[in-house]
Protein backbone atom coordinates (compact mmCIF):
# COMPACT_ATOMS: atom_id res chain seq x y z
CA UNK A 1 0.00 0.00 0.00
CA UNK A 2 0.90 3.49 -0.63
CA UNK A 3 1.74 6.36 1.82
CA UNK A 4 -0.40 8.23 0.21
CA UNK A 5 -3.45 5.45 0.56
CA UNK A 6 -2.36 4.64 4.38
CA UNK A 7 -2.81 7.86 4.97
CA UNK A 8 -5.90 8.30 3.47
CA UNK A 9 -6.99 4.84 5.37
CA UNK A 10 -6.18 5.93 8.61
CA UNK A 11 -6.25 9.74 9.07
CA UNK A 12 -9.85 9.49 10.36
CA UNK A 13 -9.15 6.74 12.80
CA UNK A 14 -11.93 4.90 11.27
CA UNK A 15 -9.61 1.64 10.25
CA UNK A 16 -6.55 2.25 11.89
CA UNK A 17 -5.66 -0.38 14.31
CA UNK A 18 -4.50 1.81 16.95
CA UNK A 19 -5.38 4.94 17.02
CA UNK A 20 -5.04 7.78 19.02
CA UNK A 21 -7.78 10.86 19.81
CA UNK A 22 -5.66 13.87 21.80
CA UNK A 23 -7.30 17.61 22.94
CA UNK A 24 -5.30 19.69 20.80
CA UNK A 25 -5.79 23.17 23.10
CA UNK A 26 -6.69 23.71 26.84
CA UNK A 27 -9.32 20.56 26.97
CA UNK A 28 -12.95 20.54 27.26
CA UNK A 29 -12.54 20.14 23.39
CA UNK A 30 -15.29 17.15 23.24
CA UNK A 31 -13.08 14.42 22.74
CA UNK A 32 -15.16 12.35 23.61
CA UNK A 33 -17.89 12.31 22.08
CA UNK A 34 -15.40 11.43 18.79
CA UNK A 35 -13.61 8.47 21.14
CA UNK A 36 -17.33 7.11 22.24
CA UNK A 37 -18.39 7.69 17.85
CA UNK A 38 -15.21 5.24 17.00
CA UNK A 39 -15.12 3.02 19.93
CA UNK A 40 -18.14 1.05 18.58
CA UNK A 41 -15.21 -0.55 15.86
CA UNK A 42 -12.73 -1.14 18.33
CA UNK A 43 -12.18 -3.78 20.43
CA UNK A 44 -10.01 -1.83 23.42
CA UNK A 45 -10.67 1.17 24.04
CA UNK A 46 -7.65 3.04 26.87
CA UNK A 47 -7.21 5.83 29.00
CA UNK A 48 -3.76 6.62 29.44
CA UNK A 49 -3.14 9.47 31.81
CA UNK A 50 -4.98 11.91 34.58
CA UNK A 51 -7.64 10.29 36.73
CA UNK A 52 -10.96 11.93 37.98
CA UNK A 53 -10.07 15.51 36.58
CA UNK A 54 -11.21 15.07 33.23
CA UNK A 55 -14.83 14.72 32.09
CA UNK A 56 -16.42 13.79 29.26
CA UNK A 57 -20.26 13.77 28.88
CA UNK A 58 -21.50 11.06 26.22
CA UNK A 59 -25.07 11.41 24.78
CA UNK A 60 -26.27 8.47 23.94
CA UNK A 61 -29.81 6.94 23.21
CA UNK A 62 -31.08 10.58 24.90
CA UNK A 63 -29.08 10.00 27.93
CA UNK A 64 -26.41 12.16 29.39
CA UNK A 65 -23.05 9.39 30.51
CA UNK A 66 -20.91 12.13 32.52
CA UNK A 67 -17.37 10.22 32.84
CA UNK A 68 -14.63 11.43 34.85
CA UNK A 69 -12.68 8.04 34.97
CA UNK A 70 -13.68 5.59 32.98
CA UNK A 71 -13.11 5.39 29.38
CA UNK A 72 -15.86 5.89 26.41
CA UNK A 73 -15.52 2.39 25.19
CA UNK A 74 -17.66 1.25 27.67
CA UNK A 75 -21.15 2.36 26.66
CA UNK A 76 -20.48 -0.65 23.59
CA UNK A 77 -20.46 -4.33 25.08
CA UNK A 78 -18.14 -5.58 22.52
CA UNK A 79 -15.29 -3.16 23.56
CA UNK A 80 -12.48 -3.73 26.75
CA UNK A 81 -11.44 -0.21 28.65
CA UNK A 82 -8.18 -0.07 30.04
CA UNK A 83 -6.93 2.55 32.69
CA UNK A 84 -3.11 2.35 32.07
CA UNK A 85 -0.66 2.59 34.40
CA UNK A 86 -0.16 6.42 33.95
CA UNK A 87 -4.18 7.11 35.06
CA UNK A 88 -4.35 8.25 39.14
CA UNK A 89 -7.86 6.20 40.24
CA UNK A 90 -10.31 7.21 42.88
CA UNK A 91 -12.15 4.07 43.22
CA UNK A 92 -15.15 5.89 45.34
CA UNK A 93 -15.58 8.23 42.02
CA UNK A 94 -14.84 5.12 39.88
CA UNK A 95 -18.16 3.01 41.66
CA UNK A 96 -20.04 6.15 41.39
CA UNK A 97 -19.56 6.41 37.75
CA UNK A 98 -20.48 2.12 37.17
CA UNK A 99 -23.77 3.06 39.29
CA UNK A 100 -25.29 4.70 36.54
CA UNK A 101 -24.13 1.75 34.02
CA UNK A 102 -26.10 -0.64 36.56
CA UNK A 103 -28.94 1.29 36.44
CA UNK A 104 -29.19 1.50 32.91
CA UNK A 105 -28.08 -2.40 32.87
CA UNK A 106 -25.27 -2.06 30.55
CA UNK A 107 -22.83 -5.11 31.62
CA UNK A 108 -19.12 -3.99 31.98
CA UNK A 109 -17.87 -7.23 33.68
CA UNK A 110 -14.67 -8.18 32.52
CA UNK A 111 -14.92 -5.14 30.08
CA UNK A 112 -13.21 -3.04 32.70
CA UNK A 113 -9.78 -3.47 33.65
CA UNK A 114 -7.38 -1.87 35.74
CA UNK A 115 -3.21 -1.12 35.72
CA UNK A 116 -1.70 -2.76 38.56
CA UNK A 117 0.75 -0.07 38.34
CA UNK A 118 -1.76 2.69 38.29
CA UNK A 119 -2.00 4.48 41.32
CA UNK A 120 -4.70 5.10 44.00
CA UNK A 121 -5.93 8.70 44.78
CA UNK A 122 -7.27 8.29 48.33
CA UNK A 123 -8.37 11.36 50.98
CA UNK A 124 -4.82 11.74 51.92
CA UNK A 125 -4.05 13.54 48.85
CA UNK A 126 -7.13 15.12 47.97
CA UNK A 127 -6.73 16.66 51.16
CA UNK A 128 -3.00 17.63 50.42
CA UNK A 129 -4.58 19.07 47.26
CA UNK A 130 -6.84 21.36 48.84
CA UNK A 131 -4.69 22.64 51.32
CA UNK A 132 -1.83 23.29 48.66
CA UNK A 133 -4.56 25.03 46.85
CA UNK A 134 -5.98 27.39 49.57
CA UNK A 135 -2.40 28.11 50.67
CA UNK A 136 -1.72 31.97 49.95
CA UNK A 137 1.80 30.82 50.81
CA UNK A 138 1.47 28.99 47.01
CA UNK A 139 0.30 30.42 43.64
CA UNK A 140 -3.40 29.70 42.79
CA UNK A 141 -3.04 27.39 39.84
CA UNK A 142 -6.99 26.47 39.84
CA UNK A 143 -6.91 23.21 40.27
CA UNK A 144 -10.23 20.69 40.55
CA UNK A 145 -8.95 19.68 44.37
CA UNK A 146 -9.27 15.98 43.49
CA UNK A 147 -6.37 15.16 44.94
CA UNK A 148 -4.16 14.51 40.90
CA UNK A 149 -1.04 16.54 41.79
CA UNK A 150 -0.49 14.81 44.99
CA UNK A 151 -0.64 11.82 44.01
CA UNK A 152 1.36 11.50 40.71
CA UNK A 153 3.69 13.67 43.21
CA UNK A 154 3.49 10.62 46.04
CA UNK A 155 4.59 8.55 42.56
CA UNK A 156 7.50 10.33 41.78
CA UNK A 157 8.68 10.17 45.61
CA UNK A 158 8.03 6.18 45.17
CA UNK A 159 5.82 5.99 47.98
CA UNK A 160 2.71 5.99 46.36
CA UNK A 161 -0.32 3.75 46.34
CA UNK A 162 -0.27 1.04 42.84
CA UNK A 163 -4.16 -0.40 42.46
CA UNK A 164 -1.79 -3.76 42.46
CA UNK A 165 -1.51 -2.91 45.99
CA UNK A 166 -4.64 -4.47 46.68
CA UNK A 167 -3.78 -7.89 46.00
CA UNK A 168 -2.67 -8.27 48.90
CA UNK A 169 -4.98 -6.44 52.02
CA UNK A 170 -2.20 -6.54 54.75
CA UNK A 171 0.70 -5.08 52.12
CA UNK A 172 -1.83 -2.66 50.98
CA UNK A 173 -2.65 -1.31 55.06
CA UNK A 174 1.41 -1.04 55.86
CA UNK A 175 1.67 1.15 52.76
CA UNK A 176 -1.60 2.72 53.36
CA UNK A 177 -0.26 3.91 57.03
CA UNK A 178 3.21 5.14 55.51
CA UNK A 179 1.60 7.34 53.54
CA UNK A 180 -0.81 8.69 56.31
CA UNK A 181 2.52 9.37 57.61
CA UNK A 182 4.49 10.85 55.15
CA UNK A 183 1.31 13.33 54.83
CA UNK A 184 1.11 14.30 58.51
CA UNK A 185 4.67 15.03 58.22
CA UNK A 186 3.11 17.88 55.99
CA UNK A 187 0.41 19.03 58.11
CA UNK A 188 -2.02 17.11 56.04
CA UNK A 189 -3.96 15.08 58.44
CA UNK A 190 -6.35 12.73 56.85
CA UNK A 191 -7.02 9.02 56.09
CA UNK A 192 -9.51 6.92 58.56
CA UNK A 193 -10.87 3.39 58.84
CA UNK A 194 -13.97 4.52 57.44
CA UNK A 195 -11.77 5.02 53.81
CA UNK A 196 -9.91 1.70 54.71
CA UNK A 197 -13.14 -0.12 55.19
CA UNK A 198 -14.66 1.34 52.17
CA UNK A 199 -12.13 0.89 49.71
CA UNK A 200 -11.56 -3.26 51.12
CA UNK A 201 -15.10 -3.45 49.70
CA UNK A 202 -14.69 -1.82 46.74
CA UNK A 203 -11.48 -4.17 46.61
CA UNK A 204 -13.52 -7.08 46.94
CA UNK A 205 -15.76 -6.07 43.65
CA UNK A 206 -12.38 -5.46 42.04
CA UNK A 207 -11.04 -8.90 42.70
CA UNK A 208 -13.91 -10.73 42.26
CA UNK A 209 -14.46 -9.56 38.82
CA UNK A 210 -10.77 -9.58 38.22
CA UNK A 211 -10.34 -5.55 36.86
CA UNK A 212 -6.83 -5.44 38.16
CA UNK A 213 -4.01 -7.09 35.90
CA UNK A 214 -1.23 -5.88 33.80
CA UNK A 215 -2.14 -3.98 31.09
CA UNK A 216 0.94 -3.20 29.55
CA UNK A 217 1.28 -6.75 28.35
CA UNK A 218 -2.23 -6.68 27.91
CA UNK A 219 -2.05 -3.74 25.75
CA UNK A 220 0.94 -5.63 23.96
CA UNK A 221 -0.54 -8.84 23.00
CA UNK A 222 -3.64 -7.03 21.84
CA UNK A 223 -1.46 -4.92 19.09
CA UNK A 224 0.50 -8.35 18.41
CA UNK A 225 -2.92 -10.55 17.42
CA UNK A 226 -4.20 -7.57 15.55
CA UNK A 227 -7.10 -6.32 17.81
CA UNK A 228 -8.13 -2.56 17.55
CA UNK A 229 -6.82 -0.32 19.63
CA UNK A 230 -8.91 3.42 20.51
CA UNK A 231 -6.58 5.49 23.20
CA UNK A 232 -7.92 8.16 24.66
CA UNK A 233 -6.78 11.36 26.24
CA UNK A 234 -7.61 13.17 28.83
CA UNK A 235 -6.96 17.20 29.79
CA UNK A 236 -5.12 18.41 26.44
CA UNK A 237 -1.43 19.40 24.54
CA UNK A 238 -1.01 22.68 26.75
CA UNK A 239 -2.03 21.88 30.22
CA UNK A 240 1.12 19.08 29.30
CA UNK A 241 3.27 19.05 32.80
CA UNK A 242 6.16 19.69 30.28
CA UNK A 243 4.49 20.98 26.88
CA UNK A 244 1.80 23.17 28.28
CA UNK A 245 1.12 26.72 29.92
CA UNK A 246 3.16 25.86 32.96
CA UNK A 247 2.85 26.14 35.85
CA UNK A 248 -0.93 26.34 34.80
CA UNK A 249 -1.51 23.03 33.95
CA UNK A 250 -2.24 19.55 34.75
CA UNK A 251 0.44 17.03 36.48
CA UNK A 252 0.53 14.08 33.66
CA UNK A 253 1.65 14.03 30.14
CA UNK A 254 -1.47 14.30 28.35
CA UNK A 255 0.68 14.62 24.80
CA UNK A 256 1.78 12.01 22.34
CA UNK A 257 4.66 10.64 24.73
CA UNK A 258 2.25 9.67 27.47
CA UNK A 259 0.49 7.60 25.26
CA UNK A 260 3.52 5.33 25.25
CA UNK A 261 4.89 5.62 29.18
CA UNK A 262 0.91 5.72 29.96
CA UNK A 263 0.78 2.23 28.21
CA UNK A 264 3.97 0.61 28.13
CA UNK A 265 3.34 0.60 24.43
CA UNK A 266 6.02 1.69 21.60
CA UNK A 267 5.49 4.68 19.36
CA UNK A 268 5.94 2.46 16.11
CA UNK A 269 2.75 0.32 17.11
CA UNK A 270 0.82 4.00 16.99
CA UNK A 271 -1.17 4.61 13.15
CA UNK A 272 -3.15 7.70 13.34
CA UNK A 273 -3.46 10.85 15.96
CA UNK A 274 -6.47 12.57 15.70
CA UNK A 275 -6.67 16.41 17.53
CA UNK A 276 -9.55 17.29 19.25
CA UNK A 277 -9.96 20.89 18.27
CA UNK A 278 -12.89 23.23 19.11
CA UNK A 279 -14.27 25.86 16.47
CA UNK A 280 -13.17 28.51 18.97
CA UNK A 281 -10.96 28.45 22.09
CA UNK A 282 -11.48 28.04 26.09
CA UNK A 283 -9.85 27.41 29.46
CA UNK A 284 -10.59 26.56 32.76
CA UNK A 285 -8.65 28.39 35.71
CA UNK A 286 -5.69 30.42 35.72
CA UNK A 287 -3.17 30.72 33.05
CA UNK A 288 -2.62 33.31 29.75
CA UNK A 289 -5.16 33.52 27.33
CA UNK A 290 -4.08 35.19 24.29
CA UNK A 291 -7.15 35.35 22.00
CA UNK A 292 -9.82 35.43 25.40
CA UNK A 293 -13.05 37.66 24.81
CA UNK A 294 -13.77 39.45 27.78
CA UNK A 295 -16.92 41.04 26.41
CA UNK A 296 -20.33 40.27 24.61
CA UNK A 297 -19.03 37.96 22.12
CA UNK A 298 -17.21 35.95 24.80
CA UNK A 299 -20.26 35.86 26.77
CA UNK A 300 -22.13 34.80 23.60
CA UNK A 301 -19.55 31.86 23.02
CA UNK A 302 -20.02 31.06 26.60
CA UNK A 303 -24.20 30.59 26.80
CA UNK A 304 -24.75 28.87 23.12
CA UNK A 305 -21.59 26.82 24.07
CA UNK A 306 -22.43 25.77 27.66
CA UNK A 307 -19.24 26.34 28.95
CA UNK A 308 -19.65 25.10 32.11
CA UNK A 309 -16.52 22.26 33.17
CA UNK A 310 -17.97 18.81 33.59
CA UNK A 311 -15.65 18.45 36.24
CA UNK A 312 -15.90 21.62 38.67
CA UNK A 313 -18.95 23.33 37.19
CA UNK A 314 -16.58 26.50 36.48
CA UNK A 315 -17.53 29.16 33.95
CA UNK A 316 -15.10 28.74 31.25
CA UNK A 317 -12.95 31.72 29.88
CA UNK A 318 -13.64 31.85 25.87
CA UNK A 319 -11.87 33.46 22.91
CA UNK A 320 -11.50 33.01 19.21
CA UNK A 321 -9.55 29.93 17.91
CA UNK A 322 -5.63 30.39 18.13
CA UNK A 323 -3.87 29.05 15.27
CA UNK A 324 -0.10 30.19 17.23
CA UNK A 325 -1.32 27.56 19.89
CA UNK A 326 -2.48 24.81 17.79
CA UNK A 327 0.72 24.93 15.17
CA UNK A 328 2.58 24.22 18.58
CA UNK A 329 0.22 21.43 19.79
CA UNK A 330 0.51 20.30 16.27
CA UNK A 331 4.45 20.46 15.87
CA UNK A 332 3.98 18.03 19.61
CA UNK A 333 1.51 15.26 18.44
CA UNK A 334 2.32 15.51 15.08
CA UNK A 335 -1.60 15.16 13.67
CA UNK A 336 -2.94 12.90 11.07
CA UNK A 337 -5.97 15.35 10.94
CA UNK A 338 -8.44 16.99 13.10
CA UNK A 339 -12.06 16.98 14.28
CA UNK A 340 -13.65 20.46 14.80
CA UNK A 341 -15.95 20.49 17.30
CA UNK A 342 -18.88 22.80 18.51
CA UNK A 343 -19.17 24.71 14.98
CA UNK A 344 -22.62 25.30 15.30
CA UNK A 345 -22.19 27.40 18.43
CA UNK A 346 -20.54 30.14 16.20
CA UNK A 347 -23.66 29.94 13.70
CA UNK A 348 -25.21 33.51 15.23
CA UNK A 349 -21.83 35.00 14.94
CA UNK A 350 -21.22 37.36 12.32
CA UNK A 351 -17.56 37.85 11.89
CA UNK A 352 -15.19 34.96 13.39
CA UNK A 353 -11.99 35.87 13.79
CA UNK A 354 -8.58 33.55 13.76
CA UNK A 355 -5.43 34.38 15.26
CA UNK A 356 -2.94 33.89 12.83
CA UNK A 357 0.10 34.89 14.57
CA UNK A 358 1.96 36.39 17.29
CA UNK A 359 4.40 39.46 17.58
CA UNK A 360 6.45 40.43 20.45
CA UNK A 361 8.41 43.19 20.85
CA UNK A 362 7.74 43.54 17.71
CA UNK A 363 9.36 40.41 16.67
CA UNK A 364 6.78 37.74 14.76
CA UNK A 365 6.63 34.49 16.12
CA UNK A 366 4.68 31.61 14.90
CA UNK A 367 4.33 29.26 17.64
CA UNK A 368 3.46 29.22 21.49
CA UNK A 369 6.17 30.86 23.75
CA UNK A 370 7.80 28.73 26.37
CA UNK A 371 6.98 30.84 29.19
CA UNK A 372 3.85 32.43 30.77
CA UNK A 373 5.40 35.46 31.20
CA UNK A 374 6.15 35.86 26.97
CA UNK A 375 3.02 34.43 26.07
CA UNK A 376 1.14 37.22 28.45
CA UNK A 377 3.03 39.90 26.43
CA UNK A 378 2.38 38.48 22.88
CA UNK A 379 -0.11 40.80 20.01
CA UNK A 380 -2.23 39.05 18.46
CA UNK A 381 -2.95 39.23 14.58
CA UNK A 382 -5.91 38.08 13.51
CA UNK A 383 -7.77 37.24 10.06
CA UNK A 384 -11.82 37.43 10.19
CA UNK A 385 -14.16 35.54 8.10
CA UNK A 386 -17.54 36.38 7.93
CA UNK A 387 -20.08 34.07 9.65
CA UNK A 388 -22.61 32.34 8.15
CA UNK A 389 -25.84 32.54 10.35
CA UNK A 390 -27.49 29.51 9.93
CA UNK A 391 -28.67 26.87 11.92
CA UNK A 392 -26.26 23.80 11.04
CA UNK A 393 -27.31 21.54 14.33
CA UNK A 394 -29.37 18.71 12.38
CA UNK A 395 -26.83 18.93 9.55
CA UNK A 396 -25.53 15.22 8.68
CA UNK A 397 -23.51 15.66 5.51
CA UNK A 398 -20.69 18.22 4.71
CA UNK A 399 -22.16 18.78 1.25
CA UNK A 400 -24.72 20.24 3.15
CA UNK A 401 -22.96 23.16 5.51
CA UNK A 402 -23.20 26.73 4.11
CA UNK A 403 -20.46 27.63 2.08
CA UNK A 404 -19.23 30.30 4.88
CA UNK A 405 -18.68 27.26 7.15
CA UNK A 406 -17.06 25.35 4.61
CA UNK A 407 -14.82 28.25 4.07
CA UNK A 408 -13.92 28.69 7.65
CA UNK A 409 -13.00 24.58 8.11
CA UNK A 410 -10.92 25.88 5.15
CA UNK A 411 -9.10 28.43 6.34
CA UNK A 412 -8.46 26.09 9.38
CA UNK A 413 -6.62 23.55 7.01
CA UNK A 414 -4.49 26.45 5.36
CA UNK A 415 -3.47 28.26 8.44
CA UNK A 416 -2.47 24.85 10.09
CA UNK A 417 -1.65 22.77 7.79
CA UNK A 418 -3.73 19.98 8.72
CA UNK A 419 -7.19 18.13 7.26
CA UNK A 420 -9.92 18.16 8.95
CA UNK A 421 -12.01 14.98 8.76
CA UNK A 422 -14.52 15.45 11.40
CA UNK A 423 -17.01 18.10 11.95
CA UNK A 424 -19.59 18.37 15.38
CA UNK A 425 -22.33 20.52 14.53
CA UNK A 426 -24.33 19.70 17.71
CA UNK A 427 -23.76 17.75 21.02
CA UNK A 428 -25.75 14.80 19.86
CA UNK A 429 -23.85 11.18 18.78
CA UNK A 430 -25.45 11.79 15.71
CA UNK A 431 -24.25 15.25 15.42
CA UNK A 432 -21.15 14.85 13.80
CA UNK A 433 -19.73 14.63 10.39
CA UNK A 434 -17.49 12.65 8.35
CA UNK A 435 -15.40 14.66 6.03
CA UNK A 436 -14.21 12.45 2.77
Amino acid sequence: MSVAKQTARCLNGLKSNVAVVLGAQWGDEGKGKLVDILAEKYEYCARFNGGANAGHTIIANGKKYPFHLLPCGILYPHTKNVLGNGTVIHLQTMFEELKQLDRDHINYKGRLLLSDRAHLVTSLTIAADSKSESSSKNQFLGTTKRGIGPTYASKMNRYGLRVGDLKNWDTFLLKYKYLQGKFSEQGVNAGSEEELQEIKLLRERMLANNMITDTVVLMNEAIKQGKRVLVEGANACLLDIDFGTYPYVTSSNTSIGGVCTGLGIAPHHIETVIGIVKAYTTRVGEGPFPTELNDQNGEHLRKVGHEFGTTTGRPRRCGWLDIPLLRYSHMINNYQSINITKLDVLDQVDEIKIATKYTVNGEEIHFMPSTIEELSQVKVEYTTVKGWNQDISKIRSYDKLPQKAKDYLSTIEELLGVPVSWVGTGPEREAMVLKQ
